[in-house]
């Protein structure tokens, strides 16, 4: 993929999607949208890569839309509804909320608005103590539209969804911990180690027991006990036949680090 917006880097296991417009704090255009969705279905297509994350160049994480190219007719939400949903937030949310491979938000400072969104989209949040959080949508006149309105609740619980969503003020990173937002924030220049250390303990389990059981979490969410119960049963039964499952079983008995190569 090619995208002066987003810079896409593989490493091992991992790949990495850099939101890469610091002048304007990385904020959403649409270029920049369909940039990230590129890579990110390129990251999930490759079997090489057990691990997505994403974090932003600069300063800042994602400031949100774009409001400077929006007023200007260039930004995600122009060109009519039909063009705003094809191009922008439902899209990308649709495709990140489908996703088996663990994805990590690396927020490395402000995360507003969409860029809010795109931190909930993601499965583990790893914040800097620089940055800052939050949805302000109704100063805008506007509501969440990229997964934040489905995903906060879930995260966070109703009451303390409705202060954010509501008041629409921002949050530092030791508060968005408190509440649980955030998985764990680190001094700032821990930011990019803690977050390949985690991305690295991740990707050396079994991707495909990983990958399993991120979407029976997923599944869990929109159905009954019974339902999913009967979903894990015959995944287990899948997972039993597997060669990682027998190099699981082959490590511990000769005590030493399993190798999975997700067959």
């Amino acid at each position: 993929m090619e995208s002066q917006d987003i810079i896409y880097t593989k490493e091992g296991p991992v790949a990495t999607l850099t939101l890469n417009r610091p002048d304007r704090l990385n904020a959403f255009t649409s270029s920049m949208i369909s940039g990230l969705m590129a890579g990110i279905k390129d990251a999930r297509d490759d079997n090489d890569i057990r691990v997505i994350v994403i974090t932003g160049a600069g300063r800042g994480f994602c400031s949100g839309l774009d409001l400077a190219a929006q007023a200007s007719g260039q930004g995600a939400g122009s060109g009519g509804t039909e063009r705003r949903i094809r191009i922008g937030g439902p899209s990308l949310s649709t495709l990140m909320l489908s996703l088996d491979k663990p994805t990590i938000a690396s927020i490395n400072g402000p995360a507003i608005g969409w860029g809010f969104e795109l931190a909930q989209l993601c499965d583990i949040r790893i914040a800097s103590d620089k940055a800052v959080i939050g949805d302000m949508h109704v100063k805008r006149g506007l509501v969440p539209d990229n997964g934040g309105h489905w995903l906060l609740p879930r995260l966070i619980g109703w009451a303390k969804a409705c202060e954010i969503m509501f008041l629409g003020e921002r949050m530092d990173a030791t508060e968005a911990a408190r509440i649980g937002l955030v998985n764990v924030v680190v001094p700032h220049e821990e930011l990019e180690q803690t977050t390949r250390e985690w991305a690295t303990k991740i990707a050396n389990n079994a991707p495909l027991a990983v990958q399993t059981a991120k979407r029976q979490m997923r599944l869990g969410l929109s159905s009954d006990y019974e339902s999913n119960l009967e979903f894990s049963v015959l995944a287990q039964g899948r997972l039993f036949q597997t060669e990682d499952f027998r190099e699981g079983v082959r490590s511990f008995t000769e005590k030493r680090d399993p190798v999975f190569k997700g067959e």
